[in-house]
């Protein structure tokens, strides 16, 4: 494992190409990052000294490739952007690891080397809808799961939920099979202060319909669903939820920053990630990065 602050500039340079390299066939492979054994729980003083750090794969160095952002900040060795980090650092750091749960990630972004590095902890499965556009083990549609009831115990679902025509029905649906004491860990784009349907067709990049666009009475919904819910965020958007700092103002990358502070629900948030935390893995800008923690009572 390379560290950022202990690489001379041209291995850190070399480090930074060698996966755009692979990609057009001009290196060979460096190994297989998810075969070394990294524990995706460290913190991540264990793993960097470095400007950026990967909690995922374990890389680090000056900067990941693009701009901060939910979407981009993408890690040089596996390939996670950031709002991949910040939902597995939200399941491990508030469930911890325990071996052999039985994991369910609902159509996830990255391919075969993290589910290979999970499997290699857990009992873990990758579903999608209409195994289209994500690769899956099984197909599922949320809104009439074909499994046991109380056959989970951890739900990863990262910004499927507003692609889900019935939202009762998939949280109904999520709460039965998961076991009880189990938790789904659920992102969606969190733009709007309160949740808007699309008065015109909306489409994201795999081409799937949008529903709804989530704002913060979504916790509203799941606690309706029985779960005992908390939306984690990092120290710096719980900061402005909870009028210690200001907000920025909206740039055009999509979030309504003035109305998720001024609809927020500090109440409702928990912070998961300090100011280090969240710099290092790349969870910035803060108001990008929320995640509902939800838990079936025991």
């Amino acid at each position: 494992m390379s560290s950022g602050s202990q690489q001379s500039p041209s291995q850190r340079v070399r480090q930074f190409l060698r996966p755009i390299a692979r990609r057009v066939g001009l290196a060979a492979s460096e190994g297989a990052w998810w075969e070394l054994g990294f524990k995706p729980w460290v913190n991540p003083k264990s793993i960097t000294t470095a400007a950026a750090g990967c909690n995922i794969c374990h890389w680090s160095g000056d900067e990941f490739i693009g701009p901060y952002h939910t979407e981009m900040a993408t890690c040089p060795r596996c390939g996670s952007v950031a709002r991949d980090r910040f939902l597995l650092f939200c399941f491990l750091s508030r469930r911890g690891y325990v071996k052999n749960l039985r994991i369910l990630e609902t159509s996830p972004r990255m391919g075969a080397g993290y589910r290979s590095m999970m499997r290699r902890y857990f009992k873990y499965t990758a579903s999608d809808y209409d195994l289209s556009a994500h690769e899956g083990d099984i197909q599922i549609d949320l809104q009439a799961m074909a499994l046991p009831d109380s056959s989970i115990d951890i739900l990863l679902t990262p910004h499927v939920l507003e692609h889900v025509p019935d939202t009762t029905k998939a949280l109904s649906e999520i709460y039965r099979v998961l076991a009880p004491g189990g938790r789904m860990y659920l992102q969606v784009p969190l733009c709007y202060g309160s949740t808007q349907v699309p008065s015109t067709p909306e489409f994201h990049a795999d081409n799937t319909p949008v529903f709804f666009n989530f704002g913060w009475d979504l916790t509203d919904q799941l606690r309706a669903a029985g779960f005992t819910t908390t939306v984690l965020v990092t120290q710096d958007f719980a900061d402005m939820l909870n009028h210690v700092t200001e907000c920025p103002t909206s740039n055009g990358d999509g979030f309504n920053v003035e109305d998720l502070v001024a609809m927020g629900r500090p109440s409702d948030s928990s912070p998961v990630a300090d100011k280090y935390i969240a710099k290092v893995f790349g969870f910035l800008p803060a108001y990008h990065y929320a995640t509902w923690e939800c838990i079936k009572p025991i």
